[in-house]
């Protein structure tokens, strides 16, 4: 594919947003104001990387014709290697993220997200693992510099969680963890086996963009709210009120509990806000079956319910299914080096969109 046209193609957009946004009666629409502004944001980032595709590609090119004159044993034919090597890392990532800018934008990718792990198979060692899931995708957070925000826990006996759900907030939150929504898969000897023998668990990941009120209408009559106390670990403040919030969907028989906050107020908007998620989630699914027939590897929400992931702590190794992918870096993996599997998920992903959109 030729970007140096769509890279053009950005500039003219781009100068056309900036003269929109110079007239000032276009501020009188905020709706209108907003959206051409996030659109401003997207195509001056577009702009900007296909300054660096092009700067990258013509440096690249400079140090491929000095290994073809000077010895890689050179100091200088030494150097050129190194920056051939830098430059192309560098171009494949302007490449994919350029590619990317040529579909429509995702509205939901800029959304902030829910992520509700639930241990699965497995008992015991299925809490574990949900727990370590969630110290992963915490990790991760810290990486991107993303916010986490604990919404509700129920702890294992054992240790571990039945069940965490928590929000990330930070930019493209949903855009980059919605290819961990699925079935995770572990095999490891358990803390509780003492054959040393190796264990298969699984743990269930849902990642649902946080919902707007304009996304999802939920009229008090589609409600059924009931209070109880918190439960915990223990400490101050737990179980000294009636704080725990529990909202049933009538329509749908979604049930949501929220119960980290200290205050009833507190965890009713946190729960709604979860409902909210869960249903415009369901929406997403509905939408996105209508194309599941056209794509054979379909990524993300439309397939949740199968194993997407295999965890083999013997071999130190991960393997995604969905694209085949097989690392043998686990450890890092579980210290929240995610992008190793998130890129080539979204590269993939971007791959079967302009192949769909005929690009």
């Amino acid at each position: 594919m030729d970007l140096n046209a769509h890279i053009d193609r950005f500039e003219s957009r781009l100068a056309e947003l900036e003269a929109a946004l110079g007239d000032p009666t276009v501020f009188s629409d905020q709706k209108k104001s907003q959206e051409l502004s996030r659109e401003y944001n997207r195509v001056k980032g577009l702009v900007e990387l296909g300054r660096t595709y092009k700067r990258t590609g013509e440096e690249l090119k400079e140090n491929q014709e000095i290994l073809e004159i000077e010895s890689s044993d050179s100091e200088l034919g030494q150097m050129a290697q190194e920056e051939v090597k830098r430059l192309t890392e560098s171009q494949e990532a302007a490449t994919l993220a350029l590619r990317a800018g040529i579909l429509p934008p995702d509205p939901t990718d800029s959304r902030d997200t829910i992520v509700e792990i639930r241990a699965g198979a497995g008992g015991s060692e299925s809490a574990l693992f949900a727990a370590d899931l969630y110290r992963m995708f915490t990790r991760y957070a810290e990486r991107q510099g993303w916010k986490i925000e604990l919404m509700d826990t129920s702890h294992s006996d054992l240790g571990g969680y039945k069940e965490v759900v928590f929000t990330v907030k930070g930019e493209d939150v949903f855009k980059r963890l919605k290819y961990e929504s699925g079935v995770h898969r572990v095999q490891r000897v358990p803390v509780t086996e003492a054959q040393g023998r190796v264990h298969t668990s699984t743990t269930t990941v849902a990642v649902l963009p946080e919902a707007e009120e304009v996304d999802i209408e939920i009229k008090p009559d589609d409600i059924e709210v009931s209070v109880c106390r918190a439960s915990g670990p223990g400490g101050q403040g737990v179980n000294t009120t009636d704080s725990a919030v529990q909202i049933q969907h009538k329509e749908s028989g979604l049930i949501v509990r929220c119960a980290d906050g200290r205050s009833q107020q507190q965890n009713k908007i946190k729960a709604m806000t979860v409902l909210r998620s869960r249903l415009l989630e369901r929406k997403i699914a509905e939408e996105a079956a209508k194309y599941a027939a056209q794509r054979k590897a379909q990524v993300g929400t439309g397939e949740r319910n199968e194993r997407i992931r295999t965890y083999n702590f013997p071999q130190n190794r991960v393997t995604d299914h969905r694209i085949e992918l097989t690392l043998y870096n686990l450890p890092a993996l579980m210290e929240g080096d995610l992008d190793s599997v998130i890129e080539p998920l979204m590269a993939d992903d971007i791959e079967h969109r302009l192949a769909e959109a005929n690009l």
